[in-house]
């Protein structure tokens, strides 16, 4: 059992399309998670039939959440506040990843706000670096989950 709050306490998205199983670590700037992508998941029906690979956009996305999961587990920032991604930058792809692969997310924090959040990461597939990217995601005023329950007041960015 984990010492940290699942992804679902933290994070307001929901499956398919939440892309962390867990928090490792969260340290002062600092948040390690992992995400098992398995046979079933939606994207490997046409990314490729024959040779399924996670959409690279997907694993940034992944490392993203694992970005905004450790922010909110740290208490820097409320559960179910929506981050949205404004800028990705310096992406690299170096390897795949397939159904079955286990990644692990290392995430550090490079600016935090009361709007703006920057953050650097990288994926590591079987201890293989797998993508590395900068992020900048800005908070929406007053937007948290419950503007998914209804409530879409102030689901502005």
């Amino acid at each position: 059992m984990s010492q940290y709050r699942t992804p679902q306490e933290l994070l307001p998205h929901r499956p398919p399309f939440l892309f962390v199983d867990g928090l490792d670590e969260v340290s002062p700037g600092k948040v390690v998670g992992h995400k098992t992508f398995g046979e079933d998941e939606f994207f490997f029906a046409g990314h490729f039939p024959s040779y399924p690979v996670v959409p690279g956009v997907i694993l940034v996305e992944t490392m993203a959440q694992c970005g905004g999961a450790g922010l909110v587990e740290a208490g820097i920032y409320p559960p179910g506040v929506i981050f949205f991604l404004a800028t990705v930058d310096k992406v690299k792809f170096r390897h795949q990843v397939r159904p079955g692969d286990t990644v692990v997310m290392t995430v550090h924090d490079e600016k935090l706000s009361n709007r703006i959040i920057r953050q650097r990461g990288i994926l590591e597939v079987g201890g293989k670096l797998a993508v590395e990217a900068t992020w900048m995601c800005i908070i929406s005023d007053g937007a948290s989950i419950t503007a998914q329950q209804g409530n879409r007041k102030g689901n502005r960015i």
